[in-house]
């Protein structure tokens, strides 16, 4: 079969691998039909994250028809249209039990790798480094599924590919991100970033109770996007001082909850603390750059809510800890629990609340995807999310 594989920075090919088969018989084998380029990608792009391998096959958004079952997978028959989270759960351990599938005990078969790094291993992820697991991803023609009873959400709908796919990442990404603000009717709701998952967490905001969405980036169409589709008033963060912007904004008290929906590649944006970010990581002397972080624990109320859905690799310089102790804030983040969110989300979508195709920009066959990934880390041709096509 055809499939995207990592080669280094900036380096992916689509080659042809074997095809997958059915190893355990929990397992399924589906046909992909859709998959999509996630930002989290883009960090295996920029080689941020470690313990990749040449010859990885890449993706972790996709979606398509079942066409063999393990004998253990009873939900699922052949023919079966379904959405696949990218994240790879047992449903039978201690976290699983308690909706946390994020953090599944069972899943990654590299934990000890993982532990070393983060002190205990959470789930492992579809074609993201074998740190996670070393699975396979989507960005192919076929994708092998693990715990297949667990994890594919079937879709009894005939709604397109393209409004259910983000079911398998971004949409509950930014809902679950927005959850964690713990949002007040009526609150204050700043979202830095409005890539894919910064939009669904504007739009997520407003669901949970949000009285005003306030967005920034520095990248027009993005911009332009958040407050036509997702109502949102915005910053240009190369314009303006985004602190004293949000304060004016908030009449000094500052956003009731501030959602970092970009993690380890912020931009420096001008800033001293960026600057010395960019430096110090490529100079192989941090492994993040934890700007947006700061602005927003600075930015903050006092009392209020940090969540940070963006992902984060290793370790963060000069995090003001001090100041989100003082201020009393609640951090909370994580990887996504995505298989809890699927249900709820496919039926919002189904009830017409929300329309996720409104991120999608390029479609592009799978012998594209390269090109997909060169211009979608570059920012080229106001692309925000780019489909591929097996």
């Amino acid at each position: 079969m055809k499939a995207l594989c990592w080669y280094g920075t900036g380096d992916v090919r689509v080659e042809d691998v074997r095809d997958p088969e059915i190893i355990d018989q929990r397992d399924a084998i589906v046909k992909i039909t859709s998959a999509a380029i996630c930002g989290s990608d883009l960090h295996l792009y920029d080689s941020y994250m470690p313990t990749m391998e040449k010859g990885d096959v890449l993706g972790h958004e996709s979606m398509g028809e079942v066409v063999a079952v393990g004998k253990e997978v009873k939900n699922l028959k052949v023919g079966d249209r379904v959405v696949i989270p990218f994240n790879i759960a047992c449903g039978e351990c201690y976290f699983c039990t308690r909706e946390m599938f994020s953090l599944c005990d069972r899943s990654n078969p590299n934990a000890e790798v993982a532990e070393k790094a983060m002190g205990q291993s959470p789930s492992g992820l579809f074609g993201y480094s074998h740190m996670l697991g070393g699975y396979s991803g989507g960005q192919a023609e076929y994708l092998r599924v693990p715990f297949a009873d667990v994890g594919p959400l079937k879709l009894p709908t005939d709604l397109p590919d393209e409004q259910l796919l983000f079911l398998s990442d971004i949409f509950p990404t930014g809902y679950m991100a927005a959850e964690n603000c713990q949002i007040d009717e009526g609150d204050t709701v700043a979202v830095w970033g409005c890539g894919p998952v910064g939009q669904f967490a504007i739009r997520s905001a407003w669901m949970l109770g949000a009285g005003r969405v306030i967005a920034i980036d520095n990248v027009t169409e993005r911009l332009v996007l958040a407050a036509t589709k997702g109502g949102a008033e915005t910053i240009n963060f190369d314009d303006v001082n985004v602190h004293e912007a949000l304060m004016e904004m908030t009449d000094g008290r500052g956003p009731d909850a501030c959602i970092d929906a970009v993690g380890c590649e912020a931009e420096a944006g001008g800033t001293f603390d960026g600057t010395i970010d960019t430096i110090k990581t490529s100079a192989y002397l941090a492994t993040d750059r934890p700007h947006v972080l700061r602005q927003a624990i600075w930015a903050c109320r006092k009392g209020g809510t940090i969540s940070i859905p963006g992902v984060y690799i290793g370790f963060g310089d000069k995090i003001p800890i001090g100041a989100a102790m003082n201020k009393g804030l609640t951090i909370r983040q994580g990887q996504t629990h995505t298989h809890k969110y699927m249900p709820l989300l496919l039926e919002k979508i189904e009830n017409g609340e929300i329309d996720p195709s409104f991120v999608i920009t390029h479609e592009l066959p799978l012998s594209e995807a390269p090109a997909g990934y060169a211009m979608f880390q570059k920012k080229e041709d106001e692309c925000i999310k780019v489909v591929l096509k097996p």
